[in-house]
């Protein structure tokens, strides 16, 4: 993944406690087969970036209907860029592609946001969350479980997933201010992912499923970061067409992970 080396050099400004906050939301959407949410979704966005310095990164997971059509239609002056698989490759490999495109793009002010293309997140969190990384945070997450959250929306096995993952993770994981691990909506200084980028290259993100926004994590707390939550009402009923996780093949994928994790070394270097 190539690194902006704008965004690389604000390390030495975050270690002298110069934090910089002023620039540009870049907005990943990965989306696969997503026509009908996404129009809603960027006109919600186009209001929000009335407000807030906004990009919208589509990537088009190799869907089979209009998405990536319809995501460059024109949304009120809203800049939508798309970035386009030829065959769907997963959420973890759309994540990537999201997160390189944005960062080879990215200023030294700038923060990348990561968020469901299924209109179920509210875009007007993006600026909770980046008064967050402005008050020093490095990860701000969207959260179901602190006080404030809300999931009742979703499937009762959703939930039960969501929630056990979460328990799971917290008691096998150290990382400190995380009780949504997978919560799929959160932004990240773009410093902070250029370094991680700069250390594990196409390899910061291996997993292809859900477990990705996981997996991001456990590798970002290699860098220190300070992580903080807000309160997530998730609109899981405004989810147009079924729900693309697989419960086994999660669970699955999560119990890897942590295996993985337990079994893998840390960094021989500070990030």
């Amino acid at each position: 993944m190539a690194v902006n080396e704008t965004v690389l050099a604000t390390r030495a400004d975050l270690d002298r406690g110069e934090v910089r906050t002023g620039g540009r939301a870049h907005v990943v959407l990965p989306a696969f087969n997503e026509e009908k949410a996404l129009p809603v979704l960027l006109e919600r966005l186009a209001e929000t970036a009335l407000t807030e310095r906004l990009t919208v990164w589509v990537v088009d997971d190799g869907s089979s209907d209009r998405s990536a059509t319809v995501a460059g239609s024109g949304y009120g002056g809203l800049e939508v860029r798309v970035v386009r698989h030829d065959v769907n490759l997963g959420l973890g490999r759309a994540v990537q592609s999201g997160l390189r495109a944005a960062l080879e793009e990215s200023g030294a002010d700038d923060i990348i946001v990561v968020m469901d293309a299924d209109d179920t997140h509210d875009p007007g969190l993006i600026r909770r969350l980046r008064e967050e990384i402005v008050a020093g945070a490095d990860v701000a997450i969207c959260s179901r479980f602190v006080p404030g959250g809300d999931d009742r929306t979703a499937p009762p096995v959703r939930r039960l997933l969501s929630r056990g993952a979460a328990r799971l993770f917290q008691h096998a994981l150290a990382v400190e201010g995380v009780r949504d691990f997978t919560s799929g909506y959160r932004a990240y200084r773009a410093s902070l992912l250029a370094r991680a980028s700069a250390h594990w290259g196409d390899r910061l993100i291996e997993e292809q499923g859900f477990a990705c926004m996981v997996e991001l994590l456990l590798k970002l707390r290699h860098c220190g970061p300070v992580i903080k939550e807000i309160p997530l009402v998730l609109c899981y009923d405004r989810k147009q067409g079924p729900s693309k996780l697989k419960l086994r093949r999660t669970l699955v994928q999560y119990l890897k992970l942590l295996v993985r994790d337990r079994l893998s070394p840390a960094p021989y270097r500070k990030l």
